[in-house]
């Protein structure tokens, strides 16, 4: 898989490790070696992760699993349907401003149920689940309703993207300066591929 020129150099190893290890997933032959007691024991005291990864709650979407990662190399964040709020927001700037994270993944997914959700209610604001209407529903007031979630969530990806760089000097000033990269991803269940998707 190609990936952008625009990418700084530390980003860019970080994104194709992942990567690498997303297609020893693909292939049943996953390496990650830390992940027991004595890794944990390592950084009692520290943390070091290479990665920030905004990931859906959906259980079948576990980054470590799926970029075949072990103890301290991802720092992730979950919440259902990529929904950004006050309390994701601050746990991102955490990653990048203190743990100084070179690379920001934004993982959509195929079949998430809070497109699927957004899609059949839209327009109402629902009893439940309002906060995670209120950063779904933008996407379709833009671009209209998809016939295809899976495209939806595509879309929406890049909705999260904006409203980061719209929201946090943090985030800004450190994809502005070149020290953090934002790659908006999607994961296939199918295939099990995690693809770097453009506007």
């Amino acid at each position: 898989m190609k990936l952008p020129e625009n990418i700084g150099q530390n980003a860019r190893q970080e994104l194709e490790k992942l990567l690498c290890g997303n297609k020893n997933f693909m292939n049943g032959t996953p390496t990650a070696k830390n992940m027991c007691l004595s890794t944990l024991q390592k950084l009692a005291l520290y943390q070091e992760p290479y990665a920030c990864v905004l990931s859906c709650s959906d259980s079948r979407v576990v980054p470590e699993i799926i970029f075949d990662c072990g103890i301290g190399e991802l720092f992730v964040v979950r919440v259902a349907g990529i929904a950004v709020g006050p309390n994701v927001l601050e746990s991102i700037e955490y990653a990048v401003k203190k743990l100084h994270v070179p690379l920001l993944v934004l993982l959509g997914h195929d079949d998430c149920g809070v497109m699927t959700y957004a899609n059949e209610h839209y327009p109402e604001m629902t009893e439940n689940f309002q906060s995670i209407l209120k950063c779904v529903y933008p996407v379709i007031d833009h671009a209209g309703q998809l016939d295809c979630n899976n495209k939806f969530a595509r879309k929406h990806t890049f909705w999260v993207e904006d409203y980061l760089m719209k929201n946090s000097s943090i985030i800004n000033s450190a994809v502005t300066e070149g020290s953090l990269y934002i790659a908006k991803c999607h994961f296939d269940h199918d295939s099990g591929e995690v693809y770097l998707i453009e506007r």
